[in-house]
């Protein structure tokens, strides 16, 4: 395929070859190279074209539930409660209903690879995992689908026995990364060294659940970098959320994401849901529900930005659109355009151990063109007008039409 006339991020506009799933040229290489001259060829004038967005924290199994699970508090415990109730209803065919709706929505609207919690426990069992496992498969020429088995409380000691089973399963049915919440186990600490025990035996990355809360005794990274770094798992390992982080004195918040560095551990930073979720009990003074953002970035930790939640229990809201992300990374996290949009594409791939996309030849392409002039426009106005490409394929494109009737007769200014 030649792309022609396409906008790119620094400026200027250039044609692009793709050739095996790849960018095989870019400018007057791409137009000149004789594979172009039978390639399918595709108009991009108008279109700003950039790498594909990858989602690096979401739930699918509990995607489009807010209808039918309210959370009248608002607030963590409220949504936690909520879920557990909807159970019940939850069954495989409703599950597999939502999770492609959501699924389809996040690819056309720019990603190709997506991250998604399942939650694994006694009254859930493994059968988010089972659906999620299953519909990896099935949309794998559409986008790369990792499926975490999010193990249910308590999980350490004799009272996690039955959970600890069912983790165990979730893994022996295809689980891709180990996952937890180790905040709202009754011993933290042991749920946290129980999770990252079960990843290293198992052989797999792990994506914790951590500190999600603006309470700032609450601080299990240090246990958790300490906990990686000694099971040698440098690379593999993520932590959700740390909101805490962000309530600590500038000396720890230094110390404690230097050693999240030093570990190889991935942040993935999710504003929507804990700007949401964080802070109601402080109607003045209220904290924000982030992490630091910007002290995790200077100690070289990579820093990723995801959705979390699309309109369930814990977020009644959520385009499933990496431009919302990170327009909100920009407002709430006082990142500049251009570091926001990497933290949903280059940082969140690298927090997925995913290969990079970007437009040199050699790159996957997985791109997404949108109807921009420019990166700063792209983020701002997010035109739902798109083209998505998975491996050089179109695999969504959205068209919008706007007309404005009456028509004025005259010009505005």
């Amino acid at each position: 395929m030649l792309l022609e006339r396409a906008t790119v991020r620094a400026g200027g506009t250039t044609d692009v070859l793709i050739a095996g799933g790849r960018v095989a040229a870019l400018g007057t290489a791409a137009a000149t190279d004789p594979r172009a001259a039978g390639a399918e060829r595709l108009d991009l004038a108008g279109y700003l074209l950039l790498p594909a967005a990858a989602e690096p924290h979401a739930h699918l199994d509990k995607a489009l539930l807010a209808r039918r699970a309210p959370n009248p508090r608002g607030d963590l415990d409220g949504a936690v409660t909520a879920i557990r109730a909807a159970y019940a209803t939850m069954d495989e065919a409703d599950l597999r209903s939502r999770a492609t709706e959501a699924l389809l929505t996040a690819l056309s609207h720019g990603y190709t690879a997506v991250r998604s919690h399942a939650d694994v426990g006694e009254g859930i069992g493994t059968r988010s995992v089972r659906v999620l496992t299953g519909l990896r498969e099935r949309a794998a020429a559409l986008l790369d689908l990792q499926v975490v088995a999010l193990a249910a409380t308590p999980v350490a000691g004799a009272a996690g026995r039955h959970n600890r089973r069912f983790l165990a399963e979730a893994i022996e049915l295809g689980a891709d990364v180990v996952g937890g919440a180790p905040a709202l186990d009754p011993n933290p600490q042991a749920a946290l060294r129980t999770l990252v025990a079960a990843a290293d035996e198992a052989g797999l990355p792990l994506d914790l659940h951590l500190d999600e809360t603006t309470d700032p005794d609450m601080l299990t990274l240090r246990t958790f970098a300490a906990e990686v770094a000694r099971r040698g798992l440098h690379g593999r390992a993520t932590a959700s959320h740390c909101v805490s982080l962000g309530q600590q004195d500038p000396q720890t918040c230094r110390e404690v994401s230097r050693a999240l560095a030093d570990a190889g551990i991935a942040v993935v930073t999710l504003p929507q849901t804990n700007l949401y979720l964080q802070g109601r009990d402080d109607p003045t003074r209220t904290p924000r529900g982030l992490t630091a953002v910007a002290e995790l970035r200077e100690a070289g930790v990579t820093v990723a930005g995801g959705g979390d939640n699309w309109r369930d229990p814990f977020n009644p809201l959520g385009r499933i659109d990496p431009f919302e992300t990170a327009s909100l990374l920009v407002a709430a996290a006082h990142l500049p355009v251009a570091d926001a949009w990497d933290t949903v594409t280059a940082h969140a791939r690298t927090a997925l151990g995913l290969p990079p996309s970007v437009l040199v030849p050699g790159s996957p392409a997985d791109l997404l063109a949108i109807r921009a002039a420019d990166l700063d426009e792209a983020v701002a106005a997010a035109s739902a007008d798109r083209i998505v490409l998975r491996g050089g394929r179109v695999v969504a494109r959205t068209r919008v039409t706007r007309d404005i009737v009456p028509a004025l007769e005259e010009p505005l200014a």
